[in-house]
């Protein structure tokens, strides 16, 4: 779960850490109280929504202006002005593709006199199941892009959960990012602030970028980006509280109330399977025959009818879906139970595109029988490799 830069910079402040003061705006008509509230004589309004490239990216109406979703102003009434403009309307950046995200909340916060910009972030290292810190002078820039270019100047570390966290990592981070005199100290207290709130908060990423260092040498946290492991979430209801299901795809939000493992994309077939790794499987062989998938959606090995069939409507719900490939191999899961659930989902929405089945494993004549007898225009196939071709024939023409 991601949460806005304000809710990320309100947390990190109750950790110590040095932000700007700001205010959250939500409506046109709060934002110049919410400006006047802050010192000045510069203010920074931030578009918020949950995606990078904000300033580099454009609104898709011109009553917004031509300029990107983090803006300048040298008084309360233009930082309001601002505000307005950029409320309600789209703003497209590099990531969230070009359908855009629609700004519904507004962040106006003191301006900063910047010396110089740098990148920390700490990561859940899956290779070595650590927490790891990645850092760069270059801050302010995509760290893809640093990567892609100029690897040499991102320094990554781990920390040993058994020795845990120490003044010694700090330190390091402050020499890679050139820091010097009282910067260290700060840097240090910094790192452990980052640290405990990362562990204690069961987050999957915290990245400052960029971590400033003021004209006065002074370090401040200028943006922060969070994400939570949605697993642990059952023991933060502080956190839940500040989830905004606006920013969520409504198809990923709605199976996750049926514990169905879903991910939008962007191809135009359909994809219902058990399993993980054989959800990546069938995505590949999609490829491989010339389309592209249109979501991943793993039901489990314990689906119910009830739940197979919800997830069945929401792969029907996404419009560029123009075929379906149900692919089961039964273990836990029975291909009875998977029948049974399509047939329901297919009385219940109706079946507008081809759908092709492949089913396999326990229970598997039954599940052929069901569908056999249902007398839906289905179209069977013996493996997964012949069900992939199948649905991409259909849908190809």
């Amino acid at each position: 779960m991601n949460i806005h830069e304000y809710q990320a910079k309100q947390l990190l402040k109750s950790y110590g850490c040095p932000v700007s003061e700001g205010r959250p705006v939500l409506k046109a008509d709060e934002a110049k109280t919410a400006a006047s509230e802050l010192d000045g004589p510069l203010w920074v309004v931030k578009a918020q929504i949950h995606a990078g490239g904000r300033g580099k990216g454009k609104f898709k109406e011109p009553e917004a202006g031509e300029k990107g979703g983090v803006r300048l102003a040298k008084s309360v009434e233009e930082a309001a002005e601002l505000a307005k403009q950029m409320l309600g309307r789209t703003l497209v950046t590099h990531q969230t593709g070009p359908a855009g995200k629609q700004v519904n909340r507004i962040y106006i916060e003191d301006g900063s006199d910047i010396s110089r910009e740098l990148y920390l972030a700490l990561l859940v290292d899956r290779q070595t199941s650590r927490v790891s810190f990645v850092v760069s002078t270059e801050g302010g820039m995509d760290i893809e892009e640093v990567a892609a270019h100029t690897p040499e100047k991102i320094m990554s570390f781990s920390v040993d959960p058994a020795t845990g966290l120490s003044d010694f990592h700090g330190r390091r981070v402050a020499f890679a990012l050139g820091l010097e005199g009282a910067q260290v100290k700060q840097c240090v207290a910094l790192v452990k602030n980052l640290y405990r709130a990362f562990i204690e908060k069961d987050m999957e990423m915290l990245e400052i970028n960029p971590l400033i260092v003021m004209t006065d040498g002074n370090l401040k946290l200028l943006d922060a980006k969070l994400g939570f492991d949605n697993n642990a979430l059952y023991r933060h209801s502080d956190i839940m509280a500040l989830r905004d299901e606006t920013e969520e795809d409504p198809k990923e939000l709605e199976a996750s109330k049926y514990d169905l493992n879903y991910i939008a994309l962007d191809g135009e077939i359909g994809c219902m399977v058990n399993g993980a790794g054989l959800a990546m499987a069938t995505m590949d062989i999609i490829k491989l025959y010339g389309a592209e998938p249109a979501n991943f959606l793993d039901v489990g090995g314990g689906a119910t009818k009830e739940k197979v069939t919800e997830a069945f409507k929401i792969i029907t719900s996404d419009p560029n879906v123009k075929g379906i490939l149900v692919n089961i191999f039964g273990g836990i899961m029975r291909c009875d139970i998977i029948a049974e659930g399509v047939i329901a989902a297919v009385k219940e929405v109706g079946l507008k595109v081809p759908l092709v089945v492949r089913l396999e494993g326990t229970n598997v004549e039954l599940g052929k029988e069901i569908i056999s007898k249902s007398g839906l225009n289905v179209i069977a196939a013996d493996n997964l490799a012949d069900g992939a071709q199948k649905i991409v024939k259909a849908v190809k023409g």
